[in-house]
Parts: structure tokens; sequence; C-alpha cells
């Protein structure tokens, strides 16, 4: 990001006392995820699984409060791609249960731009949305919390997509329920320090 892009965002921020928000998806297959585990010696670890292209696709956002610098984790769940129409219903439960002006930061992805989004952003003024520069994923603290789900996610073999929901859901109360990994998305990534706070 450009120094002056940073100024203009912190000054934003500042001047609504909004909160910040990160928004990203993603997608998690039944396929297991495969990664170097430990085993016996000469024991090469089997993942068993069958081979289904179902998925469970996420929509969420880490926040941050203006005045307490509490960071919270928003998810939404779908069995589907996620659309304009997800994008929209996910924006709706974030004006609900986050107070005050929120300065979304996301990517220029096409489903944040379609026609669907553009109406409801114009509807609701408290939302500002921010953009990240093309190609640049190391800037969003999500991005951490959804490669987070993939590790701890790593050689397991759901049977199903309410399996895979179940586990998901359980991660989720997990990592809420622990700010200090919340934030360390946050620090973690490549945004200037300015705005990790």
């Amino acid at each position: 990001m450009e120094a002056v892009s940073v100024d203009r965002h912190q000054k934003k921020v500042q001047r609504l006392r909004a909160h910040l928000a990160f928004l990203d998806e993603s997608g998690f297959l039944l396929i297991p995820n495969v990664r170097r585990t430990w085993a016996p010696r000469g024991q090469t670890p089997i993942v068993r699984h069958r081979y289904r292209h179902d998925r469970i696709s996420a929509i969420s956002a880490v926040t941050v409060s203006y005045r307490r610098q509490r960071v919270g984790l928003y998810l939404h769940f779908y069995q589907e791609d996620i659309s304009q129409v997800e994008v929209v219903l996910f924006l709706r439960y974030l004006l609900r249960e986050v107070r005050g002006h929120i300065v979304l930061i996301w990517d220029g992805g096409s489903i944040h731009t379609g026609q669907d989004v553009r109406e409801f952003l114009c509807r609701h003024p408290r939302l500002h949305i921010e953009s990240f520069p093309a190609y640049a994923p190391e800037l969003n603290p999500d991005e951490g919390v959804l490669g987070h789900y993939k590790r701890a996610l790593a050689n397991g073999r759901p049977d199903n997509v309410g399996e895979l929901l179940d586990i998901l859901s359980r991660l989720t109360k997990k990592v809420r329920s622990r700010p200090a990994l919340l934030r360390s998305f946050i620090t973690a990534s490549d945004l200037p320090p300015l705005l990790r706070s």
C-alpha cells in the first residue's frame, strides 16, 4: 500500500471512530489437505478418505474495535459457492453485530463489485469500503485465519459435509475464545503497523 493510501485509511478510521474489518472467502474440501506429519520410522502415514469433491465455502471477517482495540471474528458457512447474494447476507450480519461505522477492507473480487453488493452499500452508509491492492493476500489478516483453519483440518478425513461443518464450527468457537491468536493474524500480516492496531 502506498503511504498516502495508508494515511487516508487511518484518518478515515479516526474521523469516523470506526471498526476496521478485513474480509475474505475460502473453501474447505472433503478431500484431505495432506501435510507432513510424524510417524514411527518405516511406517508411512496413510489417510483413507472418500474421493468426493463436496465442500463448505466460508466468508469471514476479522474486526478490530475502535475504542477498546478488541478483535473479533465473524463467519458464515455455505454448502455452495459464495456469490453476491451471500456477500450481501454476510454484510447485513456484520452490520447487525458491529455497532457504529465499519471500514471494510477486501480484495477486488468480482463478487464484491456486483450490482447487488453496490446497491446494498448505497443503502448502508455506515459501511465504508476500501480495497487491498491487486494480488496482495499477504496484507489481509483474514487470510491468516483461513490458513489456520486449513492447517487444523490437515490430514483429517471427515466423511460428509455435515461432519466437516461440525469440525469447522468447533474450530470457530476455539479461535473466537483466543483473542491473542486473532491478534496474531493481524500482526503477522504485511499491513503497515498503523493499520494493525
